[in-house]
Parts: structure tokens; sequence; C-alpha cells
């Protein structure tokens, strides 16, 4: 028998109480709730629609088949127009890459400036920044149409793009301003006085040293453009909806037969791309998270 008495006496047995048995039930019932829908869309779009006639919603399927994939991505309607998702995802990526980009550079020098440049106004200026992240979008959306008019940008790619950048600034602003205020400031005093201006402290000492909140805001920014769904049926017209317009136009199609298995097929296929993002990156989006990005 294995000796359970060390040089100190009898090893310690590990005993269940209530609070762990109370934490592992929480956390059991919370997966239960958020991956059983998962699951129900999964096993749903790999059957045909004889099997779900059948009513049998938990079972999984007698035969699997990938036909239910391939209409929604190629060749599901989406109104008069029979191209599936395949058209909203490249409108997707047009508007996501520019706009990440844009709403990055900006937001980045934006809190940089406020966190080091400190120039007349600029507590103002940080404060208004801060107050429109509280704006409820939909009292921004008329005024917006109206901007969107007059420059000549209403319904294409890049007034969408444009939408994305001014939305992003407040909550970025204030997470990258909040980041580089947490860096030390002996490492720009120092470089103040090595002659390093703006741009040279921003590029060779800051970037570098802010990758974690980088990554935050990319991961935010590309969860949030590409599930994206009020901007994009509003500033665009439909041979540039995004995706997530797409899918609205899949479902709610009220010509033929209501197809589950390619619904549930076409929502996956739009939320693949986020997903995709989470699992890869979790980890760098909490390390971003706690290295500084809610400090200030």
């Amino acid at each position: 028998m294995a000796d359970l008495t060390g040089p100190r006496g009898p090893k310690p047995q590990k005993r269940l109480n209530g609070r762990t048995i109370m934490l592992w039930s929480v956390l059991a019932v919370v997966l239960i709730y958020y991956a059983l829908p998962l699951y129900v869309m999964i096993i749903t779009s790999l059957k045909g629609m004889p099997e779900i006639r059948t009513g049998k919603i938990f079972a999984p399927p007698v035969e699997i088949t990938f036909e239910p994939w391939k209409k929604a991505a190629f060749s599901a309607c989406t109104g008069l127009v029979c191209e599936g998702l395949s058209a909203g995802f490249l409108n997707s990526v047009k508007i996501l890459i520019p706009s990440l980009i844009a709403s990055i550079a900006v937001t980045s020098v934006t809190g940089y400036a406020l966190a080091n440049w400190k120039f007349k106004g600029s507590e103002v200026f940080f404060t208004i920044l801060i107050f429109g992240a509280f704006i409820p979008y939909q009292v921004m959306i008329y005024p917006l149409v109206i901007l969107l008019r007059e420059l000549g940008l209403f319904g294409s790619i890049s007034g969408l793009v444009l939408i994305h950048t001014i939305f992003a600034m407040p909550i970025l602003t204030l997470l990258f301003r909040n980041y580089f205020t947490s860096l030390p400031d002996e490492l720009f005093k120092a470089a103040r006085v090595d002659g390093a201006g703006f741009w040279g402290i921003y590029f060779r000492i800051m970037v570098p040293m802010s990758l974690p909140i980088f990554m935050v805001a990319i991961i935010l920014q590309i969860t949030g453009i590409w599930n994206d769904f009020l901007f994009g049926v509003i500033y665009t017209k439909p041979e540039h909806y995004p995706m997530t317009v797409q899918l609205n136009n899949i479902v709610n199609a009220v010509q033929g037969v209501k197809e589950y298995n390619v619904n549930m097929a076409a929502t996956l296929l739009t939320g693949l791309v986020p997903l995709t993002i989470y699992f890869a990156s979790g980890k760098l989006f909490v390390r971003g998270i706690a290295a500084g990005a809610v400090k200030g």
C-alpha cells in the first residue's frame, strides 16, 4: 500500500465541500445553457428536411448531409438573388479590413495624445468622447444618414467604413488612453530628453510596448464589425449588404418551404469568423485586459 504518511504526518485528503459543489453546479448549468443551442444548430444543419420533420430536435442525424451548408453558402435566396452568403461574405471582408485599420490607427493615436501630450482642452475633449460612448446608436442614425448623403457616401462600403470608425472612437480611445497612462512615465520623459518627437515616441516606444492592448482592440473591432447588422442594413445598398444582413434575408424569406437546416447552416457560417477569433485569441484578449486595458 502507498504510504499516506509523510515526514510531517498524514497527508490531507481533498474533500468536496458545499461551496465547491455549488460552484461546479452553476458552471455546469451555464455550460448547458450555452452549449445546448449550439448543439441543436449543428445537428440540425447536418440533417435533411425529412428527418427534421420527425420532430426529434435533440437526436443526432441518422444520415449526415452537407447539402444545407452548400446551399447556405452558394444558392440560398436572399430576396430576388439566389447566391447564398458568398456575396455577403466578400462584402463583410471589404468592410472589415479598412474599418479595422482606420479605427485602430485613429483611436490609438488619439489615446496616445490624450495620455502623453496634454493640450488645452484635452480633458474636455476626452469627456466628450466618453460621453459619446453612452449615446444610443439610434439617436445618431438619421444625422449620419444626412452626413453620408452630403458626402456622397450613402449606400457605399466607404460610408459604412466611416461609420464604424466614428463609433469605435469613444470606447477604443478610452482603452488606449488608459493603457498608455499605465506605462512608465520615465520612458516618455527620457525619449523627450533624447529629442524624440510625437511620432518617434509613438512608433518606437508606445506601439512595441502596447501589443496587448492592440490585440484587445483588434478582437473587439473584428467581432463588433463582423456581427453588425444595424449599420449594415441602414447605410448600405443591397449589393453591398454584409453577411449578417444576408443571413437575415435568408432566414426571413417568405417564399417556399422553411428550410431549418439551411437556416442553421447559414447562422453557423455567419458566426464562424468571430468564433474563430475568440477561440484562437481568447487568452491574448484576457492577457491584454489584465495588462492594463482598464487601468487609469
